[in-house]
């Protein structure tokens, strides 16, 4: 009996902890959550922003991830991470107990809880259900999830899952994203060796990151190979030749006069734009974590070009106005240590920039400098400090002195020279759009995006200056005003009657004037006289109505005889749909920037339908009016203000007109071939003067140039044909056009309307509003001199 007793009481003893622990397993099973859904994985995926031709221009989303498919993961791969994660994943069933053995012995022996032997079944458990809290009781629930993983999920489902989910470092989530963020390249163009690389970076990602800690992550790298190599995944040679393969990251450039040159970002206007526009569609949180795929009508050649264009015209502008001085100065302490990481650490305060590195000079002498960057020591001379000649004088004022320790820019030049530079205070942007289509080929929005994230393409309204004449010219043609009329270039006086408030005395550019003239000519050599004498006569108010037909807006182009001079105020955006109705035959199309927008899968959501120039539904004004204006514009390229363009690019289909505001504060180009309106704009974030003779022809048009001589190589000369309702004559030697219905315009100027030759008043010349009793006896023959 009592052999029987003690029996009892130790099977009891026995089976007591056992039901117990079942207990607990069978409750904390049923409180396990369901599994099955990942089978259908469906990731946090970022908003990628492509060109038209499929070039990605950004991606935006607190993760990067491009999710792949087993079948997509190269063996040296997927080999490389068993190595490192779990050699017997293809094994054991979700859980490996040798390995929880070994972490255990090692826990105690260390009394920590650093090691926790999870598989990577373990892993996926933990990355989609649990916290990263260490704790038995955590631990525990991990066990039990991945049991239930292996019995819900394939082996090889349960690998793809991990392969996608884990975090591997700079904001890469997935191993085809990290092979892009590191390496620069999709997941099956990695070695062997970047492959072991990656595999063995979720141990610590942080800590192992090759960007941060190259040392360490070589270090890992060569672990996870001697791993693979004592598996039998690779064999000796293979583990020596990836052991021995130097370390090459995705940011890494190649070096020139042994300095990195910074790579240079592009499409950041574009990008930031396009992205404000799905947010407002469809909300952040799927803008950003739906995988959107947002393909635009850019064309990226055309687009970096237009970024270079006006990163070279700033560039060309800020040299001719002469060097400001250092940027600033590092401590003295730092520079007299010549500790390159030191160095390194005071140059982070000044970030680079597309054409402008940031250096801290070294040594000062008259005629040569010697500067520090990336741990190389250049020596500056002769073209390479022209720009800096002033601040190296004897006598150069304080602010002007360069000294050791100053903080300056250095760029090459078109032949790899090295010279002296400095960041541009003023401000760019261009737009460049098919006037067929309406879609947009290229926007550059400032100097650089990192600067400057203002667009000033689209958010920059400024005055436009002569560049706003045509449209008040295309008004005029419906007036009975032809470009063969004859127009008085003489000096004008308004008084408070005409102008409402006080006296004006309008001048030309030049303050030259040379009587009268043809209205061609008038606007090829944009005459300010000319054209206020035009708006007065068909009123501000009717030209006020006529310029909504290119879609500017009323209010911000108030109906005042300076309305002709570019007293408003548009965007390059809006000035280039404007004028693509000249190069379009009339017709005003909507620009747009996405062509089309796809799921995460490829699905197509949303597909752009332009309404093209052609459909009638959007004729803007007569054809003939556009190709009346379109003549004057190719004569302002041909012989006026814009000439630089047609000489520079030696085409005969090419036009235009110049714009420069008061002052010089802004200066512009807008003009275009038939396949292409480009706009662009120079000027001072807060308003000021660009400075003397900064007109739009000297600041504005290169820019144009630049650009254009890439985006029309190889286009043929394009002429658009003469619609009819258009009569020609010969004048001046040359063929001269105007409406059939009107008379030809005179060959010879007006004789002086009276006695005296005291020119024209305007406050003599009837307005609509003026009752016939009231008019002066000389309103029938300023009528007919105008007319004719």
């Amino acid at each position: 009996m009592r052999l029987l007793k003690w029996t009892a009481v130790s099977f009891a003893l026995l089976v007591s902890p056992l039901a117990v622990i079942a207990t607990v397993i069978l409750f904390a099973w049923q409180e396990l959550p369901d599994v099955s859904q990942l089978a259908d994985y469906r990731p946090k995926m970022p908003l990628r922003i492509y060109a038209k031709n499929g070039e990605k221009i950004a991606e935006f989303g607190e993760e990067r991830r491009v999710v792949v498919d087993i079948t997509a993961v190269p063996d040296h791969l997927k080999a490389a991470i068993l190595a490192a994660e779990d050699e017997h994943f293809y094994e054991h069933p979700g859980v490996d107990p040798l390995g929880i053995v070994r972490a255990a012995i090692a826990n105690l022996i260390t009394g920590a809880k650093a090691q926790g032997g999870s598989t990577i079944t373990m892993q996926v458990a933990r990355n989609f259900y649990l916290s990263r809290e260490k704790s038995y009781w955590r631990k525990f629930y991990e066990i039990l999830l991945a049991i239930k993983l292996e019995r819900e999920l394939s082996k090889d489902q349960i690998l793809t899952l991990y392969m996608n989910q884990i975090y591997l470092g700079q904001r890469a989530y997935g191993f085809a994203a990290a092979a892009q963020v590191y390496f620069g390249k999709p997941i099956q163009a990695l070695t062997l060796a970047e492959s072991a690389l990656l595999a063995g970076l979720p141990k610590a990602p942080s800590q192992l990151n090759p960007y941060r800690n190259p040392e360490g992550a070589l270090a890992r790298r060569e672990y996870v190979l001697r791993r693979m190599k004592e598996a039998g995944f690779i064999d000796e040679m293979q583990y020596e030749a990836a052991k021995a393969e130097p370390l090459t990251l995705a940011s890494d450039q190649k070096r020139e006069n042994t300095v990195v040159k910074s790579a240079i970002p592009w499409g950041g206007h574009v990008a930031e734009l396009v992205r404000q526009l799905i947010v407002e569609r469809y909300g952040v949180d799927t803008a950003m974590t739906a995988g959107l795929q947002v393909y635009t009508t850019i064309d990226p050649k055309w687009q970096r070009e237009a970024e270079a264009a006006v990163r070279r015209g700033l560039i060309a502008y800020d040299q001719r106005h002469g060097f400001r001085g250092p940027e600033g100065e590092i401590p003295a302490s730092v520079l007299q240590s010549r500790d390159p990481g030191a160095l390194a650490e005071a140059l982070e305060a000044y970030p680079d920039a597309p054409d402008g590195l940031a250096a801290v000079v070294l040594t000062v002498a008259p005629k040569a400098i010697t500067v520090w960057r990336n741990g190389t020591t250049l020596s500056l001379t002769g073209k390479g400090i022209a720009f800096l000649e002033r601040a190296l004088a004897p006598r150069a004022p304080a602010a002007l002195q360069i000294r050791p320790g100053a903080v300056i820019r250095i760029r090459q030049n078109e032949q790899g020279e090295w010279e002296a530079t400095q960041l541009p205070d003023a401000q760019a942007a261009l737009v460049a759009l098919d006037p067929t289509t309406g879609a947009v080929r290229a926007l550059a929005g400032s100097y650089d995006f990192e600067l400057a994230k203002f667009n000033y393409a689209t958010q920059g309204f400024r005055q436009p200056g002569s560049a706003f004449k045509p449209f008040i010219y295309s008004a005029a043609l419906e007036k009975g005003w032809m470009p063969g009329s004859w127009i008085e270039d003489e000096p004008i006086v308004f008084g408070p009657e005409i102008t409402g408030s006080k006296e004006w005395a309008p001048k030309n550019y030049d303050d030259k004037y040379e009587g009268w003239m043809r209205v061609r000519e008038a606007l090829a050599h944009s005459k300010n006289l000319p054209a206020i004498r035009i708006l007065h006569d068909i009123t501000p108010q009717y030209a006020q109505q006529w310029i909504t037909r290119f879609g500017f807006d009323p209010k911000r182009h108030p109906p005042y005889l300076t309305m002709v001079l570019g007293a408003g105020e548009t965007s390059p955006w809006a000035l280039a749909r404007a004028y693509a109705v000249f190069a379009n035959g009339g017709y005003l199309v909507e620009p747009y920037l996405i062509d089309e927008i796809r799921d995460g899968q490829g699905t197509l959501l949303w597909k752009a339908h332009p309404t093209v120039a052609g459909d009638e539904r959007i004729r803007a004004i007569p054809a003939r009016n556009a190709w009346l204006i379109d003549s004057m514009l190719h004569t302002v390229v041909e012989r006026g203000t814009g000439a630089a363009a047609r000489r520079a690019l030696k085409r005969n289909d090419l036009a235009g007109k110049t714009g420069t505001t008061n002052d010089a504060v802004d200066a512009w180009f807008a003009g275009y071939h038939p396949s292409l309106v480009a706009v662009t704009w120079v000027g001072y974030p807060q308003p000021k003067p660009l400075g003397k003779r900064e007109t739009g022809g000297r600041a504005a048009l290169p820019i144009w140039i630049d650009f254009m001589q890439t985006a029309l190589a190889g286009v043929p000369e394009t002429h658009s044909p003469m619609p009819s309702g258009i009569a020609t004559t010969i004048l001046d030697g040359r063929p001269e056009y105007y409406y059939t219905e009107l008379p030809p315009p005179d060959p010879y100027p007006p004789t002086p309307i009276w006695e005296g030759g005291e020119g024209w008043n305007p406050n003599l010349l009837p307005t609509p509003e003026t009752p016939p009793s009231e008019r002066t006896p000389y309103a029938p023959i300023l009528e007919r001199s105008f007319l004719n």
